[in-house]
């Protein structure tokens, strides 16, 4: 019993640590310039951060300009610069990707035409 107990606490104490790391990579990568996404899933690129208020100046569209707390700040996006190339080398289009080109329809996914349901009296 005791043995579980401790096994338990030491899992709380484990999490903990994580989520504080967690959080302090968020705030080393929350500078001016970074575009993120807030808690209330708004995406803006931060103008500047106000460390004595706990505000942040997010730009959501040019010339449109939040002040929001820096805690709603819930992460730091990421340029994908390799999607285009996986994309290529799996030959694979993306979840959500739309096919450009008629070839790339594999048949009987998208027909136009209809089955003959008239019957012939032959």
């Amino acid at each position: 019993m005791l043995a579980v107990l401790a096994v338990l606490i030491f899992f709380m104490f484990r999490n903990s640590r994580k989520r504080k790391a967690d959080a302090e990579q968020l705030q080393a990568k929350v500078q001016p310039g970074a575009k993120v996404m807030t808690n209330f899933g708004l995406f803006g690129t931060i103008l500047s951060i106000d460390e004595d208020e706990n505000q942040v100046l997010l730009e959501t569209s040019p010339g449109t300009v939040l002040t929001v707390h820096r805690q709603t700040v819930a992460r730091v996006i990421e340029p994908k610069a390799d999607v285009e190339e996986a994309a290529s080398i799996d030959g694979e289009p993306e979840f959500g990707e739309r096919l450009d080109t008629p070839s790339d329809v594999t048949p009987g996914d998208a027909t136009d035409e209809k089955p003959d349901t008239k019957k012939s009296d032959d």
